[in-house]
């Protein structure tokens, strides 16, 4: 559907309606939000409306994706340590006097590298399946059309590699600025390491990071829309950071200001979620702590020690999870926003069409009039 066929979204047509001596009636609010544009209470209502009503899809998509990155990381792990197994004994316990050989030392370094590789790939593929299941449940939310868990777990994966992608290239572009710091200012270190103080070598390392640091936070505010225009729109990783950076032009300081605002919030949220279990965790070490201390067998201690690390890590994953959740909401209820001003998205969402604005054809000329023969003449 283009956007010209989007009731109003070239202004419409004819003037404003009369209601009387009343006032406008509210705005149609078929799902979370108001089809009007969203103030900053609009956007952390909606994100806690879609979290409250759609908690057990997102958690259930969660779940799953944790499930798989452990075993993928088990595996992962051990792989590498199969892999350079041979050499962890001539390392990590040579003989008395010797060091390490470099033939042992280099294949554990690039064990260890790959290794890291690879869990950072997979870190990024779990958050971006977990971030588009959010996406997609308020993708639904919004316009107020039901869901169900196996609709967002399909459309999570379907379109988590593209997500994966945008993630990437923007945190790319957003990282930048700073990898030219370091890249001008590594070679400089290296040649000046033996004449200069060691102090003096940071201090243009600190003023290029602090000039690098404001540009990198604009790239990131400029292309954060890019996973909504992902799963909102279909789009592909380039097209989604074009969209983005449209979007948010003209408007970057309240993007910034209500992204701020959401990401202190889900921080606030996420440690409050966290502290129970930590505190309960530090409270199952005590008994730990006085058995070992009696010299009672270390069973119960050890038991106690799982348990404390146990609940810990799931005090994380869930905060993890809740911030990452919430700040996706947040980001694509901010793209809802700025189409619904830009637009006309909000007469879209009531007509049944959500697809990307396309532009309008292009005039045909208009068909010239048949011209009419004069009489002829007799001769």
């Amino acid at each position: 559907m283009t956007q010209s066929s989007w009731p109003g979204a070239h202004g419409g047509g004819g003037g404003a309606p009369h209601w009387g001596g009343w006032g406008p009636p509210p705005p149609p609010q078929p799902g979370v939000i108001p089809l009007r544009p969203l103030s900053l209470g609009d956007i952390v209502t909606g994100s806690f409306s879609t979290f409250r009503l759609h908690w057990k899809r997102m958690a259930g998509v969660a779940l799953l994706v944790q499930a798989a990155l452990v075993l993928a990381t088990g595996l992962v792990v051990a792989a590498a340590v199969a892999a350079v197994f041979p050499h962890l004994e001539p390392v990590f316990d040579p003989p008395f006097g010797e060091t390490p050989a470099r033939e042992h030392v280099v294949p554990l370094l690039v064990a260890a590298a790959v290794m890291l590789v690879a869990l950072i790939v997979l870190g990024m593929l779990g958050m971006a399946v977990i971030s588009t299941a959010c996406l997609a449940v308020l993708k639904e939310a919004v316009s107020g059309s039901p869901t169900t868990f196996g609709a967002v777990r399909r459309a999570a994966f379907r379109r988590a590699p593209a997500v994966a992608g945008a993630m990437f290239l923007s945190s790319l572009v957003a990282g930048l600025p700073v990898f030219a710091v370091l890249a001008v200012w590594a070679p400089l270190a290296v040649a000046t390491a033996s004449e200069a103080a060691p102090g003096a070598l940071l201090v243009p390392l600190v003023l290029g990071l602090l000039a690098a640091f404001p540009v990198a936070v604009w790239l990131s505010v400029r292309f954060g829309m890019a996973p909504a225009a992902v799963v909102m729109e279909d789009a592909g990783p380039v097209a989604a950071l074009r969209r983005s950076a449209a979007l948010v032009r003209g408007d970057w300081w309240r993007v910034f200001g209500i992204t701020l605002v959401g990401a202190m919030l889900a921080g606030a949220i996420g440690y409050a979620i966290q502290l129970p279990f930590n505190l309960i965790g530090t409270f199952a070490l005590v008994p730990a702590m006085a058995v070992a201390e009696e010299g009672v067998s270390p069973a119960g201690a050890i038991t106690m020690l799982v348990v404390a690390v146990l609940l810990t890590l799931v005090g994380a994953i869930a905060g993890q999870l809740f911030q990452v959740g919430f700040m996706q909401l947040v980001a694509g209820l901010l793209y809802v926003d700025r189409r619904i001003r830009r637009e006309g998205l909000a007469e879209a969402l009531l007509a049944g069409h959500t697809g990307p604005p396309a532009a309008p054809p292009a005039p045909t000329a208009a068909p010239e009039p048949p011209q009419q023969e004069g009489p002829q003449d007799s001769r």
